[in-house]
């Protein structure tokens, strides 16, 4: 489908993705999920010696330069990997969103290209064990000392607590303002004063060293402010964006490969005298879910052409995020049925993708504040717009006044 939708360039390097998810071995996958690999290094240094880190990003700071449907076409490749690998992949991108837009060259080139040509490796610390979704509900705090700011407090979650270089954190600088005006986002060096806390057993997703950091009154320099001080609100509206567009790409590419598997499966798999897949108990799940999956993917599609443009891309990304992740659960589910017993063993993978995308419905804002956004954001829009049926509304609206006059 993405292919109708690239330029010549972008599907060759879509291609490039391809190749390289290939080229990952099997065995790193699965000592990943076994829980024996805490962070895979090597993964993202192999992806940045092929340049194929922050596709979006100009050539200047390692990027090629693409648009965001090319790199939505990719990162669903890696999906094929899993959640963690997905993940990994994805992480310049986020994090490089907050230098791309509101960094310094100083900080692009000392983090974000650095970061794009493998040479360091990068986490975001944004959830509070009491805040969850509430962002700017954040008790982490940086005061001001000298040329330098004093970190404290802690963040959990984080992928990549265990193996990253440095990280993006949200911290409270103003503690007299509003929630909203508040919070700054810092570039924060992995130091000793940065301790990983607890490592995290994950249902599934695993490997990618999530876990619980706290940072211990550590001195993170002035010019590392990402952004205006008390501007973290703006950093990280913007890093939502990258965030649940690369949460729904994933998940896709996830389902997809789960969704291969169960139809390979059926084409083989013989039950009473005929193969599964002639029996429409099983061929009308892989329809529903090749559906599913198509939609999503066009939604996708929309979302990130949306954020391509001058226009502001929330409700859509809102959308694709959560259309896409609860797609490929129900995608994963099919596929799991379709295989039968088979399926719910570690012989195929089908039973990871499983365990991986039910994580993909809460991460970035769970789907609940995904609905919460979307209907923000379609009131707003509606309400702002031209009545088209004025007369007819106002019409059905006297009727209703007059009606509730009437004695009941």
């Amino acid at each position: 489908m993405y292919d109708q939708l690239l330029t010549e360039e972008e599907r060759k390097t879509v291609s490039e993705v391809v190749a390289f998810v290939k080229d990952v071995p099997v065995d790193l996958v699965k000592k990943m999920d076994a829980g024996e690999v805490d962070y895979p290094r090597e993964f993202v240094e192999e992806a940045a010696k092929r340049n194929l880190l922050g596709l979006r990003f100009p050539k200047q700071w390692g990027g090629r330069g693409h648009r965001w449907i090319c790199e939505m076409a990719a990162i669903e490749e890696v999906g094929f990997l899993g959640s963690a690998l997905g993940c990994l992949y994805s992480l310049p991108s986020i994090i490089g969103q907050s230098m791309h837009s509101f960094g310094t060259d100083e900080q692009k080139e000392r983090y974000l290209k650095p970061t794009l040509e493998g040479k360091l490796t990068c986490a975001e610390a944004l959830t509070e064990p009491r805040g969850g979704s509430d962002f700017f509900g954040a008790t982490t705090t940086a005061e001001k000392d000298g040329d330098h700011y004093v970190l404290k407090g802690q963040k959990r979650f984080v992928v990549g607590s265990v193996g990253a270089d440095y990280f993006l954190v949200y911290a409270r600088t103003d503690p007299n303002a509003k929630s909203h005006k508040a919070i700054s986002a810092f570039l924060v060096d992995r130091t000793d004063d940065v301790e990983v806390r607890t490592r995290y057993g994950l249902m599934g997703t695993r490997g990618g060293g999530t876990g619980r950091i706290v940072f211990h009154d550590v001195k993170v320099p002035e010019r590392n402010l990402v952004g205006p001080l008390n501007g973290g609100g703006l950093v990280f509206n913007r890093m939502m964006v990258p965030e649940r567009m690369t949460s729904a790409a994933g998940a896709l590419g996830t389902a997809r490969a789960a969704l291969e598997i169960a139809t390979r499966y059926a084409s083989r798999r013989v039950a009473f005298g005929k193969k599964i897949r002639e029996f429409q108990g099983v061929s009308f799940k892989i329809a529903d879910a090749v559906t599913r999956m198509d939609a999503a993917r066009a939604l996708n599609a929309h979302a990130a052409l949306v954020a391509d443009s001058n226009q502001d891309p929330r409700r859509m990304v809102s959308e694709a995020k959560k259309e896409s992740t609860s797609s490929a659960w129900e995608i994963i589910n099919h596929a799991m049925q379709v295989m039968g017993g088979i399926g719910y063993t570690d012989i195929y993978p089908v039973e990871k993708f499983f365990r991986d995308t039910r994580l993909t419905m809460i991460w970035t804002g769970t789907n609940e504040i995904m609905n919460l956004l979307i209907q923000h954001e379609y009131f707003k829009e509606i309400l702002k717009s031209p009545q088209i049926f004025r007369d007819v509304e106002a019409d059905a609206l006297s009727s209703e006044l007059e009606d509730e006059k009437l004695p009941s």
